[in-house]
């Protein structure tokens, strides 16, 4: 879900302190002639995004569920009117909304003997009959002790759906998100697969990824809007309100049970979790993103759902598998103490998504299915999400322009990289005029950047981020989502900026005039040439890197470092160029004789002969190194906070407990960023939960179950200061900075 306000910049301008005495008019009048640019970019085509995966759920991606059908445009949710309903006439204008709720179809669903049916389950009979809860004796199948341990869950167990009171619900909420919001678009396009998988007669799990708590309200009036079963929802907040309480179970909202304190301590109840499988209620993700909130314009919200798929296929084809996964450690460890005999290759384990202590009941096949399953729908959230203009921008400023950029420069750049955006058949969540979407996006972003008059042209405004750790973690978490649309450009150019920094090392010719920080002044010239399997072999381990949902579950990371190179070649930063043979060119490891693998089975029909020296060289175009190190920018928090917290871990005093460990590596962060002055994308809650994790994984941090609670530990490999500096400088190969 996506929401964004109104304009009002010119006014923003003039209150953040410029001196500029003419109407605040002047400047958006001007810039309008200047640039004399409309460009619809909102229209009623929109690519296919959010598809299911076309291994492991062929079926559902084609004729099932995924059949290619006509653009249908949008619905404005909040547009209701007489022609949504089967009468005419001035009364029937003034109660509309009440006829389309009525006309509505509701499902419903009883809670009849679902207490019985519950207490007969098998994953509750067997977890009523652990040691923790079956009293002393024989079999008590059937009896009332069973009653008496699933009495604290009876208010879930006897959650269902009012028609009436949903009709009501529905029709106040219409009212009141029309007088909050002005539109609520959805995708057509994304509801008809939606209305094909709900007539196959399966149950539809929605897994969501809600900004902000309206989602909650917002997504299920959708579907109540458009003839789909409104699904049980999960609420993770305590509401200790009876009435509130009632009302909501009523409506299918599932809370949590009184007794546990938070969602993680409900989460490890065996009794709890076997209720709620067996009641078959449906749950959702945790929120990943915040919502601008605040806003005085009435905003516009878009919704969007990815492709339906069948999780009976995606069994029954056996091609959804995670087993066969090597730790990280294995993957990347010979590389980074520098004792490796030739290159490893494999998948990255990601067992730690569903460590044993949740759901010990489960066989490890089910396991695995499962982590499957979760890297399957943390992949396709993403992909779905369509970019925001206000989070275009923020890529923009915060990776491309962090010192400060012209209005008119800016809108050059926003229509170039919204190009790119749609090459890459991304959905974009905005229209309008070139500048009337540029200053809407910066009346949102306002808070967030500084604003000042040009010194020679005062109609152009010079715009740049806060330098403030609150307004840099804002636009980082709105320029998120165009890593997930940039990763393999991201990731090759990461793997090239490697190159060229060993490549300088050793003294073989960048000419340049001066890079100053994020800006690259003069014209710079790469006169070397880039080895392609050592190129692939660095983006392969920057691969390894990535946390997961960022590459598509089930492409292999030697594919994914593949695809990388290819895109440089596509978007012209890199020119394949062969070399003959005689011809030194820029492979280090192949001298060392660690280089000695040839073509995986990812490319086995390339007939080239091994011997073959084939190799990429910069192109010279103007645009190429800013293109670059603005690539190489999207991964730069990611890996800094790495660097950093490496650094820091002498500063541990291990085995301290997982959250306590967690705490004091972000807190370093914020501090090392602090001093920095800047960079503070890279201290973020979020960087330092995947850093950890990704520290774990490499076995720099080691876990140790203690009276019930993990502890993490700075293994005694990496408790040498050598092992921890060569890690640091394997990560921060691929800082261009």
């Amino acid at each position: 879900m996506v929401q964004e306000s109104g304009y009002g910049f010119t006014e923003a301008l003039i209150s953040q302190g410029t001196q500029q005495k003419r109407p605040a008019l002047s400047w958006g009048s001007k810039i309008k002639k200047k640039l004399k640019t409309v460009a619809p970019y909102l229209g009623k085509f929109r690519p296919s995004v959010g598809q299911c995966c076309h291994q492991c759920t062929p079926d559902s991606l084609g004729k099932k569920l995924g059949q290619t059908i006509p653009s249908l445009g949008f619905h404005n949710l909040l547009s209701v009117n007489e022609t949504h309903t089967r009468y005419r006439g001035w009364l029937v204008r003034r109660v509309c909304c009440v006829l389309l709720v009525r006309g509505c179809r509701v499902y419903p669903s009883p809670a009849t003997d679902r207490v019985e049916r519950v207490s007969q389950s098998n994953r509750v009979q067997k977890a009523l009959s652990s040691p923790d809860i079956a009293p002393a004796g024989g079999d008590t199948r059937g009896s009332l002790t069973h009653l008496t341990h699933l009495t604290p869950y009876f208010p879930l167990i006897n959650t269902c759906i009012s028609p009436q009171l949903l009709r009501l619900v529905g029709w106040v909420l219409l009212k009141v998100f029309g007088s909050v919001f002005c539109s609520v678009q959805v995708n057509l396009n994304h509801m008809a697969p939606l209305h094909r998988a709900s007539k196959q007669g399966a149950s539809l799990v929605y897994v969501c990824v809600p900004q902000s708590i309206v989602d909650s309200a917002l997504i299920p009036l959708v579907l109540f809007c458009h003839n789909l079963r409104v699904p049980y929802t999960l609420c993770h907040l305590q509401i200790h309100n009876n009435w509130f309480r009632s009302v909501l179970q009523r409506l299918g909202v599932v809370l949590l049970p009184p007794d546990p304190i938070t969602e993680q301590e409900a989460e490890t109840d065996n009794l709890y979790s076997s209720v709620m499988t067996s009641v078959g209620l449906l749950s959702a993700l945790r929120c990943v993103f915040s919502l601008l909130c605040g806003n005085r314009q009435k905003s516009s919200v878009r919704i969007h759902f990815a492709q339906p798929f069948s999780l009976k296929e995606m069994c029954d084809t056996g091609r959804c598998r995670v087993d066969g996964g090597r730790p990280l450690q294995d993957l990347l460890l010979p590389t980074i103490l520098h004792n490796r005999s030739d290159a490893i290759f494999g998948q990255r384990m990601m067992s730690w998504i569903l460590p044993p202590r949740y759901l010990p009941e489960l066989c490890q096949s089910e396991r695995d299915l499962s982590i499957a399953l979760t890297l399957h729908l943390t992949y396709s959230t993403m992909s779905c999400m369509a970019v925001m203009s206000t989070s275009l921008v923020s890529c923009l400023l915060l990776h491309k322009h962090r010192k400060g950029v012209c209005l008119s420069v800016l809108c050059r750049d926003v229509a170039w990289l919204l190009e790119e955006i749609l090459f890459r058949n991304r959905d974009v969540g905005f229209g309008g005029s070139l500048v009337g979407v540029v200053y809407h996006s910066l009346t949102l972003l306002t808070p967030h950047l500084t604003l000042a008059a040009h010194p020679k042209d005062r109609s152009d405004p010079l715009i740049a981020p806060h330098p403030s750790l609150s307004a840099t973690l804002s636009l980082s978490r709105h320029s998120q989502i165009l890593t997930h649309t940039f990763l393999h450009e991201a990731v090759g150019a990461c793997a090239v900026s490697a190159m060229l920094c060993e490549v300088a090392g050793c003294g073989s010719r960048i000419r340049g005039e001066e890079i100053k920080g994020d800006e690259v002044r003069g014209e710079m010239e790469f006169d070397v040439a880039l080895c392609q399997d050592e190129l692939t072999e660095r983006a392969l381990q920057l691969t390894h890197l990535l946390p997961p949902g960022y590459i598509p579950p089930c492409q292999s990371a030697h594919g994914f470092a593949l695809d990388a190179v290819d895109t440089l070649v596509r978007c012209g930063i890199l020119v394949m160029e062969e070399v003959p043979s005689d011809t030194p060119i820029c492979d280090f490891w192949r001298k060392q004789g660690a280089l000695t693998w040839s073509a995986s089975d990812d490319h086995s029909d390339c007939d080239c002969e091994e011997g073959e020296a084939r190799s990429f060289k910069l192109s010279q175009p103007s645009q190429c190194p800013e293109l670059l190190f603005f690539l190489c920018s999207l991964m730069a928090g990611y890996l800094r906070a790495l660097c950093w917290a490496t650094e820091g871990l002498d500063l541990l005093d291990t085995p301290l407990p997982e959250a306590v460990c967690l705490g004091q590596i972000h807190s370093h962060l914020c501090d090392t960023a602090q001093r920095d002055r800047g960079h503070y994308e890279s201290c973020s809650e979020e960087v330092a939960r995947v850093t950890v994790r990704t520290l774990t994984d490499l076995g720099v941090l080691v876990e140790d179950q203690q009276r019930g609670c993990v502890f993490l530990g700075v293994s005694p490999l990496f408790q040498q200061t050598d092992n921890r500096q060569k890690l640091h400088s394997f990560v921060s190969q691929f800082l261009y900075d």
